[in-house]
């Protein structure tokens, strides 16, 4: 009876501790979205920010965070895949492999400032990119590189190794067997890495600010010259993001309704984030039925 008593109540314990948990986020969700969804309309998701005038929107600040997530992935995910097949399928279980995932875990951990600081030191002053599209990438796939190739090489380990061994079995070759096999019963996982990495690479702010800067030039959305200083696929034009944005704002504090500005742009960064967390289950479960043919 002392041992059931015990038991009941660590168990309450651990769900008044979780219930608290959950209301807490729900208290911040909810006042960021019910301050900032009131001024969040067409106009202010497609317009240009206005420095020292009333009535801005988010526009080229929404593009950019989005095309720096686009070419921080394009970046990121061919070097993790390949990192994360070598350390799960190639790689001895040996302290030099140890000493590399402990690395990777070193990395996942760093401050972004810091990831920021060295980006801009080698990419912006050292290689001469300025502050620029193609050196905000750079620094966020530094960023992003720890923690996705950590999530993929978990959902390969994730496929059992009778899979594995039924290939070779079949005198299949080890890539064959990989590609063919490992990597498709391992997508759910994998594209659920991927999705969670985005949430969290349109989500950051410090790395930003010492590469990709902090001003948005305004965009010829018809230009789509790269070449072109206006167009928006110029990788080396200052791309100031949405989470630059409201930092940016906030600090200054010379735009006439930055408050205003600030709370729409919350809101609308973390409905972005939200959906980027909810595709992940949502992708990751739909790729799941469609290889395995579960309903």
């Amino acid at each position: 009876m002392k041992a059931k008593r015990i038991d009941r109540i660590a168990t309450g314990v651990i769900y008044a501790m979780v219930g608290l948990v959950v209301l807490i986020l729900i208290g911040l969700l909810g006042f960021i979205l019910a301050t900032g969804l009131p001024h969040v309309s067409w106009r202010f998701l497609t317009s240009s920010a206005a420095a020292f005038s009333a009535g801005g929107g988010i526009g080229d600040q929404l593009f950019n965070s989005f095309y720096l997530l686009v070419l921080t992935l394009i970046l990121s995910l061919p070097i993790a895949l390949g990192a994360a097949i070598y350390l799960n399928e190639y790689a001895p279980q040996n302290k030099i492999t140890e000493i590399m995932r402990i690395m990777i875990e070193v990395l996942s951990s760093l401050p972004s400032v810091v990831v920021g600081l060295f980006g801009f030191l080698l990419f912006v002053v050292q290689f001469q990119l300025g502050f620029s599209i193609l050196s905000g990438a750079i620094a966020l796939t530094l960023f992003n590189l720890p923690l996705l190739t950590r999530s993929i090489e978990n959902a390969l380990a994730g496929v059992p190794n009778l899979q594995r061994e039924a290939g070779l079995a079949l005198g299949i070759s080890r890539w064959h067997t990989i590609t063919k096999v490992i990597l498709p019963a391992a997508l759910p996982g994998i594209l659920t890495g991927v999705i969670l990495s985005a949430g969290r690479v349109f989500g950051e702010a410090a790395a930003l600010i010492f590469t990709a800067g902090q001003s948005a030039p305004s965009l010829n959305y018809a230009d789509w010259n790269p070449l072109s200083s206006t167009s928006p696929l110029n990788i080396f034009r200052p791309a100031e993001t949405l989470a630059v944005h409201i930092w940016k704002i906030n600090t200054e504090g010379i735009m006439p309704d930055a408050s205003q500005v600030s709370a729409g742009a919350s809101a609308v960064l973390i409905i972005v984030i939200l959906i980027f967390n909810f595709s992940a289950r949502r992708l990751g479960n739909w790729v799941y039925r469609r290889i395995t043919a579960s309903r």
